[in-house]
């Protein structure tokens, strides 16, 4: 869904050894670690997993390697979304996809999709955030942010007319709504440390 190449890229650039850009149920069981990323609506995210039936086998990956999801790949793993009178997504953590409009009300100086840099505050430490200060700018492009049912797995928090998850995460799982393959050096130092974390959360 959107940006999968650039994804592949960004891996390679921070010394991956093998990225496969696939559809195949097989060789995503078989990856040790998986990375989940997306542009574009849930509804028709959803229809493609489903369609090439991706749903199982990405419950199996989260449950015991390293996972990452990117912009609408961290939307997916909620129970659902807003959009289009509600969609069901993978429901891997509860909490519901809203749109922007809840925080921005009719404020014309924020514009929707909330699109460029903004900054990252890090509610906990966490080892994909090694090397990368708090504050540290991010960039977005998104109409839709996360409210999780569980404040606990909000692991950062950015502001655009009012304060939303930007990253989420919880045993070998996490998630931002930024797109580190295109955040420059912060995303890449991001993505270099998803591929030497182990799946274990900070203690």
């Amino acid at each position: 869904m959107g940006n999968l190449r650039s994804v592949e890229r960004a891996l390679t650039h921070v010394g991956a050894a093998e990225v496969r850009v696939s559809d195949d149920p097989a060789v995503i069981e078989a990856a040790d670690r998986v990375v989940f990323p997306g542009q574009g609506a849930v509804r028709d995210c959803m229809s493609a997993l489903h369609r090439y039936e991706l749903v199982d086998v990405l419950e199996r990956v989260m449950r015991d390697r390293p996972f990452l999801g990117i912009c609408m790949g961290m939307q997916a793993l909620m129970s659902r979304s807003e959009e289009n009178d509600g969609v069901e997504a993978l429901g891997h953590f509860a909490g519901t996809v809203r749109h922007f409009r809840h925080l921005t009300g009719a404020d014309p100086q924020l514009k929707i999709p909330h699109m460029g840099w903004n900054r990252l505050e890090q509610t906990r430490p966490h080892p994909l955030f090694a090397g990368i200060d708090s504050g540290t700018r991010f960039y977005f492009v998104h109409s839709y942010y996360v409210e999780p049912a569980d404040v606990s797995i909000v692991q950062g928090r950015s502001d655009y007319g009012g304060p939303f998850a930007a990253a989420i995460g919880a045993d070998n799982v996490f998630a931002t709504q930024f797109h580190p393959e295109k955040s420059q050096a912060p995303g890449l130092r991001l993505l270099e440390n998803f591929l030497a974390w182990d799946g274990e959360p900070c203690s």
